[in-house]
């Protein structure tokens, strides 16, 4: 502590002893509608943001369109709104060009599976250092109710009267057939400890995390996960000391088992299974190779930038 030239007592704040809450990262206030998964998974984020006590100033949120991807808009970090399909492109150039940030992906089901489905079997091959989340409700929800890659079978929509044509597109299945995928994890917005113990494990480790969130929209697919929010029988709980443990849904859960995440054959037969809903980490090899590793960008001053960029438009002068 020192004085002022008021003889009033000033303190000196040092910026490494500050500790952050979870107020610190409440952004503007949430505009899901009321029973919006989002809602919850929201404060699973803030409380993660706390826990690993990242810095706003050094923490970015990417996402594309969706219901979902208001995100960034709610969380006091760095955001960058994208369109349609592209948050991992955008995340790709930031991760590579800011390796000192930590950088969070936010999508739809659409967003990832359908219209970014290109950019998203890439970037689990890339295996960049981010926590990407797919919150999967199984419809498009923003644009009122039509059929997305992941809207069951049969399920009617407004694309889709008489119901889905096709089997649902499985993202568990697709990520652990990537080359190089190295963290495939599946959780619920229902169960909110598993929710914030699984982004908490995807968060440290060593790679591209990959987290499917199932979550409920109250308006257009409530029904999709209505029996295993009903009947925790119908979920099967993934436990392992290198995946995820909560004691404290034991009593509730009862239907556990043991499952190695550096199984990869034992991850597929799981994410192939239609039995039960598997909670958990189905895979996690953190040796895996990392594009940031091989293709990290140098830093530059402003004036290097603009000297490249001169440079470049040279190149088709006439």
């Amino acid at each position: 502590m020192t004085l002022h030239s008021g003889h009033l007592p000033v303190l000196e704040l040092n910026a490494e002893d500050y500790e952050y809450e979870m107020s610190d990262y409440e952004g503007a206030r949430a505009r899901w509608c009321p029973g919006c998964g989002d809602h919850s998974i929201l404060t699973a984020v803030q409380r993660l943001l706390a826990a690993e006590q990242l810095a706003p100033e050094n923490t970015v949120f990417v996402s594309g369109i969706g219901c979902s991807s208001r995100l960034p808009h709610y969380l006091k970090t760095y955001g960058f709104h994208g369109i349609h399909g592209r948050a991992l492109p955008i995340a790709t150039g930031i991760r590579l060009h800011r390796p000192d940030l930590t950088v969070f992906v936010v999508m739809g089901d659409g967003d990832c599976t359908s219209i970014g489905a290109g950019h998203w079997v890439h970037a689990m091959r890339y295996n960049l250092d981010l926590v990407v989340m797919l919150l999967d409700n199984g419809i498009y929800g923003l644009t009122k109710q039509q059929t997305s890659p992941t809207t069951p079978q049969g399920f009617r929509s407004n694309t889709q009267p008489r119901g889905s044509w096709l089997p649902p597109l499985n993202p568990l299945q697709i990520a652990l057939g990537v080359t190089n995928a190295s963290f495939v994890a599946q959780t619920a917005e229902w169960v909110p400890a598993h929710l914030y113990a699984t982004l908490r494990a995807a968060r440290q480790h060593r790679g591209l995390s990959f987290v499917r969130i199932l979550q409920r929209c109250p308006i257009y697919s409530s029904a999709v996960y209505l029996e295993a929010v009903q009947h925790p029988a119908n979920i099967r709980m993934l436990v392992h000391d290198d995946g995820v443990v909560v004691h404290e849904l034991d009593k509730i859960y009862t239907n556990q088992v043991a499952h190695d995440p550096h199984d990869l054959d034992a991850a597929r037969r799981i994410a192939g299974a239609t039995d039960r809903v598997n909670l958990g980490v189905l895979f996690r090899d953190g040796s895996k190779p990392r594009y940031e590793e091989t293709r990290r960008v140098p830093p530059r001053t402003q004036a290097e930038r603009v000297a490249l960029i001169d440079a470049e438009l040279d190149r088709y002068a006439i």
